[in-house]
């Protein structure tokens, strides 16, 4: 279940997501937060370089191998814009990451991209809980999901800046 300080941190992720876009990238963003509250990572998407793989999730992932103890990263949460890809999931599952809550899901992504005309992608959008069953996962949030539709639909040339 998704509560105020979920939403708070799940609010910087879109946030992050707008900052992409702004600086002509994917608009994808996370956070990740330890058990105490404490933000101890963020990004947002650097795919526009060329290296598809720049996902704020993959990121975290590593940032957490590289700084967090198991224990630390189980009790962790990232909150992203958009559900992980499967790469991402499988990253996040590997470095034992604990919760995922996400703005968007990867069916509303599918649906929106169906609905402009745009091609899916190379890689199947499967849900994080097919990639990796053992994490557990909240949402989307519709509040925000409608927001991250518009920063994909802005992104993609079918929504119009306000």
């Amino acid at each position: 279940m998704v509560n105020e300080t979920d939403l708070r941190h799940l609010e910087r992720a879109v946030e992050l997501a707008a900052e992409a876009l702004d600086k002509g990238d994917e608009p994808f963003g996370s956070v990740l937060v330890s058990a105490a509250g404490e933000v101890l990572f963020e990004d947002h998407n650097h795919v526009a370089g060329g290296d598809r793989t720049q996902h704020p999730e993959f990121a975290i992932a590593r940032w957490a191998a590289r700084n967090l103890t198991p224990e630390e990263s189980a009790a962790a949460t990232v909150y992203t814009s958009g559900e992980h890809c499967p790469m991402c999931s499988a990253a996040h599952a590997w470095v034992g990451l604990g919760r995922i809550v996400y703005a968007s899901s990867s069916a509303q992504l599918t649906g929106w991209l169906t609905e402009w005309a745009l091609p899916i992608g190379p890689v199947r959008p499967l849900p994080v809980t097919e990639v990796a069953p053992g994490v557990p996962v909240d949402g989307p949030v519709e509040s925000l999901a409608d927001r991250v539709r518009t920063l994909q639909g802005r992104f993609h040339g079918r929504i119009r800046p306000e």
